[in-house]
C-alpha cells in the first residue's frame, strides 16, 4: 500500500512539472494534472491538500536535492577552503540535475514574485545556504585556512551569487561555456581573496 502510495505521488509530481513547465503555474488546473497522471481527482487530494501545496513541494524536493548534494559530508575534508572547492566540483552534477528544469526554476521565481506563501519558501533555503556558508567561513577562520580580515556575510553572498548566477547561466545557455570549469574558476577566485596563505 505504502509504495503504491509513493508511486501515486511521484506520477502527480511528474505531470505538474511537465504541465507547470509548459502551461505556467496560473494556467494548470489540478483537473489537467489528474489527467495527465493518470489519477483522480479524490487521489490527488490525498496526496496534496492543493495545487499550491503540490508546487511548494516539488519546489522543495528541488532545493533539498541541492542541499544534500552541497552540505552534507563536508567534515570528510580537512578544511574550509578544500570544502569550498568540493561544493564547486559538485556543480557539473547539480547541471545535470538542473538540464531540462528551466520552466520549472522560472515558474518557481515568478510565482515568488506573485504568492507571500510561495516567496517564503523560496527564499527560506536560500538564507539557510547563507547562513551556512557563512558557518563555514568563521570555521576557516578558526581554523587558520580564511584570513582574519575576511567579512563572513559578504564571502557568503558571493559564493551564493557565484553558485545561483552559474547554475542560472548554465540553465540557459548551457552549450556557451564548460559550467563546471567556470564554476570552479570562480570559486578560486572567491577563495584567493578569502584565504591566508597555502590552504
Amino acid at each position: 500500500m505504502q509504495i503504491r502510495s509513493e508511486l501515486t505521488q511521484k506520477q502527480i509530481k511528474a505531470a505538474a512539472i511537465e504541465i507547470f513547465s509548459h502551461s505556467g503555474y496560473d494556467a494548470a488546473s489540478v483537473a489537467d494534472i489528474c489527467a495527465k497522471a493518470g489519477v483522480s481527482k479524490g487521489a490527488f487530494y490525498h496526496h496534496f491538500p492543493s495545487k499550491q501545496s503540490l508546487f511548494l513541494e516539488i519546489m522543495q524536493d528541488w532545493l533539498s536535492g541541492i542541499d544534500q548534494m552541497l552540505f552534507t559530508n563536508g567534515e570528510i575534508y580537512e578544511s574550509v577552503p578544500q570544502r569550498i572547492r568540493n561544493m564547486g566540483n559538485l556543480m557539473g552534477v547539480i547541471f545535470r540535475a538542473a538540464k531540462g528544469q528551466l520552466p520549472m526554476f522560472m515558474e518557481f521565481m515568478v510565482q515568488a514574485s506573485r504568492d507571500q506563501t510561495v516567496w517564503e519558501a523560496v527564499i527560506a533555503p536560500y538564507r539557510t545556504y547563507q547562513q551556512n556558508f557563512t558557518a563555514m567561513i568563521e570555521k576557516g577562520k578558526k581554523e587558520g585556512t580564511i584570513a582574519p580580515q575576511a567579512d563572513a556575510d559578504d564571502a557568503a553572498r558571493a559564493l551564493m551569487s557565484l553558485a545561483i548566477g552559474i547554475l542560472l547561466q548554465g540553465v540557459v545557455d548551457p552549450d556557451v561555456a564548460d559550467w563546471k570549469k567556470a564554476t570552479i574558476s570562480g570559486v578560486e577566485l572567491i577563495l584567493d581573496g578569502i584565504t591566508r596563505g597555502e590552504a
